[in-house]
């Protein structure tokens, strides 16, 4: 069954996302939120996504409602795994604590700008070209690969090509000045800190779209679903980071569940993609990617509680691996 959106019904949506964005800025103020703030949140968000999916399933039927449920569970799931990645932009510029929820937010808003741009690229190549389900589900099954090779291994920002360009042709102040981006020294229009750790979370989000976007192609071909799962599964980001905070370094087979997750899908491409030459090819049917997602998902958060409960048995003044946010800027 495909679905229709009208372009008012895009705009409506593209505003209402815009709203809620806006609505959670004002709400904070650009503060880090309260673990019970950030759970208020993180609820409101959740049930909004669970409003919006079973709502598109009395309206426009299960099967879509499916398919956005286990595209959402998917994008959920990478954006969780890429909240590791924000703690250590955040601790390499040493965002001041005060700012680190703005960052936040502009870096989770630029990601959702990224990622609508990525999901009309990647509809308009599945529609123009029959190979574009072998590129993904190639592409997924060596992102898979990757995540188990590199598990554990922190991005070294220092040595990203653009950032030192940037730091290199662009005048910029040491210090950071409050929110500001850039800052007027002795007549100088200069870059603060600030501006570089917005591109720094920009870059980011660009690596997070490539692997998301064609995960979730494999689960919908619907841009709209595509669009609006990645919005609610960006639009808590925030409130989940300081919601878990050191909870994350717990999660220690979430790369591996993440690595099976992407695999999966992407053979789930490949064979779709086959099935259209070879009809003989069977094809995976989606209430199996939806109970392989969940199933794995559960499977790695218990497994990885309880490993994390040994080693703290063993070693309980071990020293913890997460991103919990500094509560000083890191020298």
């Amino acid at each position: 069954m495909s679905l229709a959106v009208s372009p008012l019904g895009w705009l409506l949506t593209g505003v209402a996302v815009a709203v809620v964005i806006v609505a959670d800025l004002v709400a904070g103020r650009g503060r880090r939120p309260s673990p019970l703030q950030a759970g208020v949140w993180v609820g409101v968000y959740l049930t909004l996504a669970i409003g919006f999916g079973i709502g598109l399933g009395l309206v426009a039927g299960m099967d879509l409602a499916v398919q956005f449920f286990a595209g959402y569970l998917t994008e959920y799931s990478l954006s969780v795994d890429n909240l590791f990645v924000f703690g250590v932009v955040m601790t390499s510029f040493a965002v001041p604590a005060s700012q680190q929820a703005r960052v936040l937010l502009i870096g989770i808003a630029a990601a959702l700008v990224l990622r609508g741009l990525f999901i009309l690229a990647g509809a308009a190549a599945i529609d123009r070209f029959s190979a574009t389900f072998y590129v993904f589900g190639a592409f997924l099954i060596f992102t898979a690969v990757q995540l188990v090779r590199h598990r554990g291994v922190q991005p070294d920002l220092a040595r990203n090509p653009v950032l030192r360009l940037a730091a290199r042709i662009l005048p910029t102040t040491p210090d950071y000045h409050g929110g500001a981006w850039t800052v007027r020294v002795a007549g100088r229009r200069l870059l603060t800190p600030m501006a570089m750790v917005i591109v720094a979370i920009a870059l980011c989000d660009v690596m997070f779209a490539l692997d998301s976007i064609p995960a979730i192609f494999g689960l919908t071909q619907e841009p709209y679903l595509v669009f609006t799962a990645n919005a609610f599964a960006l639009m808590g980001l925030r409130q989940l980071y300081f919601l878990l905070g050191g909870l994350l370094d717990r999660l220690v087979y979430l790369s591996h569940g993440l690595a099976l997750i992407l695999a999966f899908i992407g053979v789930k491409l490949i064979a779709q993609a086959a099935h259209d030459s070879f009809p003989n090819v069977p094809q995976i049917p989606l209430w199996l990617s939806l109970t392989v997602i969940v199933t794995v998902l559960a499977i790695t958060t218990i497994a990885s509680l309880a490993a994390s409960r040994r080693t703290r048995r063993r070693d309980p003044d071990g020293p913890a691996s997460g991103i919990q946010p500094p509560a000083q800027p890191v020298p």
